[in-house]
């Protein structure tokens, strides 16, 4: 069973920076693809970034150039480096995991995640 355990949130100030960390119970190393996602209120889920077990990055438009997503297999652990951040940031960030293991990568499909942690940014 993999679990995950998001760390790191808080309260900042705008174009402060933040890290956020994601624990997992399980070795990453070929995972096909882990993500981090935000909900702010009164708004769907949304994809902030992903990363490939071949290490392909995607962010959503917003955070580009902003937002650095990374992991490191060896301690199974996954990243997501947040600078200037902006009140819109404002949301519960959740780490996901698609814990296949596949000899060809495919489209990730999300199906573990954590419990989430709050970033409030101020303006």
């Amino acid at each position: 069973q993999v679990q995950l355990v998001e760390s790191g949130g808080g309260l900042v100030q705008a174009g402060g920076s933040l890290g956020l960390s994601c624990t997992t119970s399980v070795s990453i190393f070929s995972m096909n693809s882990m993500a981090w996602y935000r909900q702010a209120p009164g708004k769907q889920r949304e994809l902030v970034a992903q990363m490939t077990s071949h290490g392909v990055r995607d962010y959503t438009d917003s955070v580009q150039g902003r937002f650095v997503i990374s992991r490191d297999n060896a301690k199974n652990m996954l990243y997501l480096q947040m600078n200037t951040l902006k009140p819109e940031d404002t949301a519960v960030y959740y780490c996901a995991a698609d814990a296949r293991r596949l000899v060809v990568p495919t489209t990730p499909r999300y199906d573990v995640w954590g419990q989430g942690t709050q970033v409030t940014v101020s303006s």
